[in-house]
C-alpha cells in the first residue's frame, strides 16, 4: 500500500461524513432500513458533553475512504478495558488494497497503548469475505457465544416496569 494512506481520528465537522459512511455500511449489508441516526444524534454520541463512541477514517491521501466506530467495554475477568468495533467500512473502489488491514492495525495499537486486554467485534455470518479477512489476521470466532439484543419496543418495556414487550 502506498504511504499517502493515513489513519486520523474523525472530527466534529466530518459527523455527515460519518452518517454517509454508516449508510454505506448498511446498503452493504442490506440493512438501510435499518438506520434512523441523524447528524444531531451522531454529533451528540460522539462529541457531545459524555462521548460514547470514537470514529476514525482511513485516508487515501485527504480523502476519507473507509472507516472505524469503536467504544471501550470492560472485561471482568482480565479486569481491564477492550475494545469494541461496532463498524468498520471500507468503500468497494478501495478495497482489497490493505485499507482495512491498516484500520485495525490502528485500533490495535490504540488497544496496547490504553493498556486493553482485547480487541473485539462481530461479523455477519453470510460475510464470508470479511471472516477470511479477520481469520488471516489471526483473530478467531467466539463460536460458544450468541449475541442478544434488546431494542425498541421491548428494551422501553423492560426499561418501564420490567414487562415483556
Amino acid at each position: 500500500m502506498s504511504d499517502n494512506v493515513t489513519v486520523r481520528p474523525a472530527t466534529e465537522a466530518e459527523v455527515p461524513l460519518i452518517l454517509e459512511f454508516v449508510r454505506e455500511l448498511a446498503r452493504y449489508e442490506h440493512l438501510e432500513e435499518q438506520v434512523v441516526a441523524s447528524a444531531e444524534g451522531l454529533r451528540n454520541a460522539l462529541f457531545g458533553l459524555r462521548p460514547y463512541a470514537e470514529v476514525v477514517f482511513v485516508c487515501v491521501g485527504a480523502e476519507p475512504v473507509g472507516f472505524a466506530l469503536f467504544f471501550h467495554n470492560f472485561s471482568t475477568f482480565l479486569g481491564r478495558p477492550g475494545i469494541y468495533l461496532e463498524d468498520l467500512f471500507v468503500r468497494p473502489p478501495f478495497r482489497g488494497r490493505g485499507l482495512g488491514r491498516r484500520l485495525l492495525v490502528w485500533l490495535a495499537a490504540l488497544a496496547v497503548e490504553r493498556g486493553c486486554g482485547r480487541l473485539e467485534w462481530a461479523v455477519l455470518n453470510w460475510n464470508s469475505p470479511a471472516i477470511g479477512f479477520y481469520r488471516s489476521l489471526g483473530a478467531e470466532p467466539l463460536d460458544e457465544w450468541t449475541v442478544f439484543r434488546l431494542t425498541g419496543p421491548a428494551l422501553d418495556a423492560l426499561a418501564r416496569n420490567g414487562e415483556r414487550a
